[in-house]
């Protein structure tokens, strides 16, 4: 087994990706999931040494007028030049909660991830739409997924 550390980095506007954040923790810190430490921390107090503590990260986001959030965005924008060297293959998985459409902020997210060498171990869960219950429940298995396979070592 691995030291396997967590890192939850989020933002919500209209609590709709709340509510899908707070699946995933629930996932993540599921004892059945491992031994994963687990931090979660919003978009706008998110730093480099945050990124630098986790061996995975999970990333969700609202999608607005077809792009990320402005609070993930601005993450981005403080902590890329830090990151560069420093989380090369870092494993993530990313959420996007949107009221038409994801695809924009799934193509704006990969773009950064890509320039930062991150390594996509899960594919985007996606929501268009009203929030279900089948979709937290894919919330919760993908926090699950993601603390596994970190307390593991799989990612």
């Amino acid at each position: 087994m691995s030291d396997g550390r967590l890192l939850v980095v989020w933002h919500s506007n209209s609590g709709r990706t709340q509510q899908m954040v707070d699946a995933l923790l629930a996932g993540a810190r599921d004892p059945e999931a491992g031994d994963t430490e687990v931090r979660d921390v919003p978009a706008l107090e998110a730093i480099a040494d945050d990124f630098r503590w986790a061996t995975g990260v999970l990333l969700a986001t609202p999608a607005h007028f077809g792009y990320m959030s402005g609070a993930l965005k601005h993450c981005f924008d403080t902590v890329y030049e830090p990151l560069l060297d420093d989380t090369r293959g870092l494993p993530y998985a990313l959420v996007v909660k949107g009221r038409s459409d994801t695809d924009g902020a799934v193509a704006a997210v990969h773009k950064i991830v890509t320039g930062l060498a991150w390594k996509e171990v899960q594919p985007p869960l996606t929501v268009v739409g009203d929030l279900t219950d089948d979709h937290l429940t894919a919330a919760t298995e993908l926090g699950q997924t993601m603390a596994a396979g970190l307390a593991l070592g799989i990612f």
